[in-house]
């Protein structure tokens, strides 16, 4: 069925090139006589110098028009709504729960704003302190933070604790060093680097994963911690995680755990008992809130009971009956972001769990690792298809394998045949990130909520696509066909005369500049 897949294509043009000056798809009525009288012109104390020289060129378009234009637009886009989506590999695409979509939209969610005086939010502050006893109960540690914006702040944030943690005994400048593995999440590197750490690399052994004497090697009395993510991007987990956790405490360093994806750990293995001083969850993607595309999301970063005065202010503390934002932090490291984190994402995950329970929350895990498995050995059957280490052969949640041998008897590669998915309705399985260790990378990730049917119709399409290649290499090159846009030409993204970032900048982009722009 899912051979017989054709996308809608459409000549859409930018929002901004449609319509006609004077449309509208809403006409405001004019406010009553006595609210103009009593109400100032909104512009009279804006000063002259802040106000627009010229109203803003925004689209004059009828509402059908703009309905059509995002319907077009909707027809032209994959996604787990549309179609089985594997796509981001380590960025977990599962189902989200509609009636958690329906929950955000409620004026008591929507129609919050942030400043609002304590008394009058008591309801989110509620639900942002449920979620945070929830957090600790999956993860084992005493406190949560829910202000980072994404993974790769909460990253940050865990290892700007790690830093003041050190400043506050006195070996802030001494321990300089973070510990972390090749194959962990590329933000347990770059975060505290930002953090103003020196990064040491470990990299796997023959099973897949660091072996303790690397560990033992990289540590010195620089080392200020490890961050690590476990199982790593290749699905394996490491068995001595928690042999890692006590030299690294031995040595004086704290351990930090990136579980952004424990889709196959809840319930089942906890930071705490394994001897994490801190880590995170991406509510966006384990406890399934939308990803957003890198927008608005949520990194939640959980520490130890003695490491909570560190935490970002504000955070939520129960007084009796009253909840209430605590802001008086001496030793927080500050602010990650505007005021508490993103409210509707909190929402969603706070509806996720409280529906599944303790006992959902261990099957979530189960059928995880279940769905990866299946998927796996699916897979295995594909011509040219390895795995890079003997313990890949059972995966924990997701998987990388590589397609090394069948490049080489076809010409086509990974990312050939995971483009060449979309002709079936499917979303683009995710390769892999830098450092491309595994040659012709392929990580898909099957969550809980994908069914046997859905393993097999991504399993069946990729072996067609491998069948295909054996017979024909160029016919998938030359792919994808049914697609609204078929290729990217990627070197165009290199000629800043072939591309623009925004509708503004192709407005400007052959304008003289003049002053003030």
């Amino acid at each position: 069925m899912t051979a017989q897949f054709q996308q809608a294509r459409w000549n859409e043009p930018l929002l901004s090139d449609i319509g006609t000056p004077g449309e509208r798809g809403f006409i405001p009525s004019p406010p009553e006589a006595e609210i103009t009288a009593r109400v100032p012109d909104a512009l009279s104390g804006i000063p002259a110098s802040f106000q627009r020289a010229e109203p803003p060129r925004l689209p004059e378009v009828a509402q059908p028009q703009l309905m059509r234009h995002f319907m077009r637009l909707s027809q032209e886009t994959m996604g787990n709504d549309v179609a089985v989506d594997f796509g981001l590999g380590t960025c977990t695409m599962k189902y989200s729960p509609k009636v958690n979509e329906h929950l955000v939209r409620l004026p008591e969610v929507s129609g919050l704003h942030p400043l609002q005086h304590v008394d009058t939010v008591q309801g989110i502050l509620e639900i942002l302190w449920r979620l945070e006893q929830m957090l600790c109960a999956i993860s084992g540690l005493d406190r949560f933070t829910l202000q980072p914006p994404s993974g790769s702040a909460a990253v940050y944030t865990n290892a700007s604790i790690v830093r003041a943690y050190h400043r506050s005994r006195g070996e802030g400048e001494q321990r300089n060093e973070i510990i972390s593995s090749i194959f962990s999440h590329p933000c347990d590197q770059s975060g505290p680097y930002s953090a103003g750490y020196k990064i040491v690399q470990l990299y796997p052994g023959p099973n897949g994963y660091p072996e303790v004497d690397a560990l033992k090697a990289a540590l010195s009395d620089r080392t200020a911690g490890i961050v690590i993510t476990n199982p790593e991007d290749t699905g394996i987990y490491n068995p001595h995680i928690k042999e890692f956790t006590r030299l690294v405490h031995e040595a004086g360093g704290l351990c930090v755990y990136d579980q952004a994806n424990a889709n196959g750990m809840m319930g089942i293995a906890r930071a705490k008992e394994a001897g994490f001083d801190l880590c995170h969850f991406n509510m966006h993607k384990t406890f399934s809130s939308p990803h957003n595309g890198m927008g608005p999301a949520m990194g939640a970063s959980g520490v130890r009971e003695d490491l909570a005065r560190f935490l970002p202010a504000p955070v939520v503390e129960k007084r009796g009956d009253l909840f209430e934002l605590d802001w008086n932090r001496p030793d927080s490291i500050g602010k990650i972001r505007s005021f508490v984190g993103n409210a509707q994402i909190a929402v969603r995950s706070y509806s996720w769990i409280l529906a599944l329970g303790p006992d959902g929350i261990r099957e979530v895990a189960e059928t995880a690792v279940l769905n990866a498995n299946y998927l796996a050995a699916l897979l295995r059957e594909v011509p040219g298809m390895s795995q890079p280490f003997p313990t890949s052969n059972t995966p924990l949640e997701q998987f990388r394998w590589s397609l090394e041998g069948f490049k080489e008897e076809t010409g086509v590669g990974s990312s050939d045949i995971s483009r060449n998915l979309s002709d079936y309705g499917l979303q683009p399985v995710f390769t892999s990130h830098h450092p491309y260790l595994v040659p012709e990378p392929i990580t898909p990730e099957p969550a809980e909520s994908f069914s046997k049917a859905d393993l097999d119709t991504f399993g069946n399409a990729f072996m067609d696509i491998a069948r295909r290649a054996q017979a024909d290499p160029d016919e998938v090159l030359n792919g994808p066909y049914r697609n609204a846009c078929r290729r990217i030409d990627a070197a165009a993204l290199d000629d800043p005369d072939r591309w623009v970032p925004s509708s503004r900048a192709e407005r400007t982009r052959n304008r003289t500049p003049v002053k003030g722009d």
